[in-house]
């Protein structure tokens, strides 16, 4: 579990939160309260009380005054909702327009008192949630209705896995041109989290959070994705290239580039690119030198380079994993991030327990 370092509870409230106190206090007087609705949110009659879908309960002031069991489960950690103003909490997360529009809509009756849109709820500590966003009245049979209904449909995963099923397909697809790797990508994927879980807590690092994780562990294995382009009897050759041959395999980093610039998170392209740039600008394709070099290809770049020690090809022997952390720390400066290399080297344990439990 990835300690809290941050909180999301003192979030700033929106300037829009300011302007809708004060229309609020010229608007239409909403009808008398009679403490009925209230109730009956709170009563075991409540039908959003147990079901799957998040719902929380807001008035025509914007403030939460209800959220049912799913709602809480899936906002735990990233902040409480109880007494909280709905735009308070979530104001940073949506659209400055679509703040306006719920605003009208609660205020003004704006398309029969219902608004729907997205919302994507992120914070260092938790997975960004992406969320399909509904908004209704309570009461459907209120003029001016006091308390609205917000539905979140969490569409993370449904959206991820059909994202990722389509480049997995094309990873498979280069599979079939380098069959000699095995399990090296699955190895790749554990390394990379593994050295990415260590770097959150060190000072210096706050670009890393959990989305930084979660994409790292499924992104370091696309690193080779563009050797689908490079020919077959340059991929498979045994023995030592020629210099015009490495020319053709180096532009492996450009066509993985290409082929992941489709892919929502630039840490896809910056890994297939330049995971073979090196600290001291002496790699390729582009001699990216310190941190120019991105910190995702600078973090998979140690983890490729421990697992092809590791392997065994037709080329070459395997290494043991004493051998290599020492090869490892020899590059330090020059090919790898000495501050990655000094981290790696906290943890390499866990690099050789990742190749174990994983051999080909």
């Amino acid at each position: 579990m990835i300690e809290q370092t941050e909180s999301y509870d003192e979030l700033e409230p929106l300037e829009e939160l300011e302007e809708l106190e004060e229309v609020s206090k010229e608007a239409p007087e909403p009808e008398p309260d009679d403490g009925e609705t209230s109730k009956f949110f709170s009563s075991t009659l409540n039908p959003f009380l147990n079901s799957v879908f998040p719902i929380l309960l807001i008035d025509n002031k914007m403030r939460i005054v209800y959220t049912n069991p799913a709602c809480e489960r899936l906002f735990t950690g990233f902040f409480n909702l109880a007494g909280r103003y709905f735009i308070d909490v979530f104001g940073k997360f949506f659209e400055t327009a679509a703040i306006r529009e719920i605003r009208e809509t609660i205020l003004n009756g704006n398309n029969g008192y219902s608004w729907r849109g997205e919302a994507r709820i992120k914070s260092r500590e938790m997975v960004t949630v992406q969320t399909r966003v509904y908004l209704f009245s309570a009461d459907l049979n209120i003029k001016r209705p006091r308390e609205f209904v917000v539905m979140f449909d969490d569409v993370t995963e449904e959206n991820k896995q059909l994202l990722r099923s389509v480049f997995m397909s094309l990873l498979e697809a280069s599979k079939l041109k380098d069959n000699d790797t095995g399990k090296h990508i699955v190895r790749v994927n554990y390394y990379s989290r593994c050295l990415a879980e260590e770097l959150y807590h060190k000072p210096g690092y706050d670009r890393i959070d959990a989305d930084f994780i979660d994409n790292i562990g499924f992104l370091a294995s696309m690193h080779d994705v563009g050797k689908i382009g490079t020919p077959d009897d340059i991929l498979n050759k045994e023995g030592p290239l020629s210099d015009w041959e490495w020319t053709v395999m180096r532009e492996h980093t450009k066509n993985g580039a290409f082929i992941l610039s489709t892919y929502p998170n630039p840490m896809a392209k910056e890994i297939a690119l330049s995971h073979h740039e090196r600290w001291n600008g002496s790699g390729y394709p582009f001699q990216l030198e310190g941190e120019m070099i991105p910190l995702a290809a600078r973090i998979v770049s140690i983890a490729d380079v421990y697992d092809a020690l590791r392997m065994e090809r037709a080329y070459k022997t395997a290494l043991s994993h004493e051998i290599t952390v020492q090869k490892m720390v020899e590059s330090r400066g020059t090919q790898f991030d000495p501050s990655l290399i000094d981290v790696f080297l906290t943890i390499n344990e866990k690099f050789n327990t990742v190749y174990e439990q994983n051999k080909d």
